[in-house]
């Protein structure tokens, strides 16, 4: 592979992201840390769903009372829409469009940002009310799995950054078109995790 030939969208790969060998054994090994990525927040949902409402003396921190939908519905928005912002960069990355490709991803980047922005007033909120990590088995188990979400966006985070820094003057070749694909895989993963949690935690949660 040489990183300083010279493409255009006639002759960029259909598929640049696996074109090379390197780049399959880069999959490969991605799959599986997402493999394990899965079994950590199957055993994180698990450990909610048995300690959900358990330790809990007032009943202001019961689920039901505790979570407010509304602000949990635009963090959801929010990681959706970057999911789907996620998908335009890819698209521009496989028709060799790296202007088109970079933009889409600093959005993706931005909304991201937005979503772990109210994370962080939603826990400083709950502490406010009393509600901490040390509070009860219930409060344990949602800060552990709600938390080690926001942690992964944060990593998300931090990955693109740095790929969008590090690329700017380096254009789009085989080499860093993998490493942008297995971040968007990555981000449709923690966007997935997300709507378990929504679904799991904070309906289920209001519903009892």
């Amino acid at each position: 592979m040489d990183l300083n030939t010279k493409y255009t969208p006639q002759t960029w790969p259909d598929h640049p992201e696996t074109a090379t060998m390197e780049a399959k054994n880069k999959f490969v090994g991605f799959w599986l840390f997402l493999g394990g990525e899965t079994v950590l927040f199957a055993s994180l949902f698990a450990t909610y769903l048995a300690l959900k409402n358990k330790g809990v003396t007032d009943p202001q921190f019961y689920a039901e009372e505790l979570f407010e939908l509304p602000l949990v519905f635009v963090m959801t928005m929010l990681l959706l829409t970057s999911s789907l912002t996620s998908v335009y960069a890819i698209h521009h990355m496989k028709n060799y469009n790296f202007k088109g490709m970079q933009i889409w991803m600093a959005i993706t980047a931005i909304l991201g940002l937005g979503f772990l922005g109210f994370e962080i007033y939603e826990f400083n909120h709950y502490a406010h009310l009393g509600f901490t990590f040390g509070h009860s088995a219930f409060s344990s188990a949602f800060f552990a799995l709600v938390g080690t979400h926001g942690l992964h966006v944060v990593v998300g985070l931090v990955w693109i950054t740095l790929l969008i820094l590090r690329n700017r003057k380096r254009g789009l070749n085989l080499y860093n078109a993998t490493k942008y694909y297995t971040f968007s895989l990555y981000w449709h993963f923690i966007d997935v995790v997300w709507v378990f949690i929504f679904t799991v935690v904070y309906l289920m949660g209001k519903v009892g």
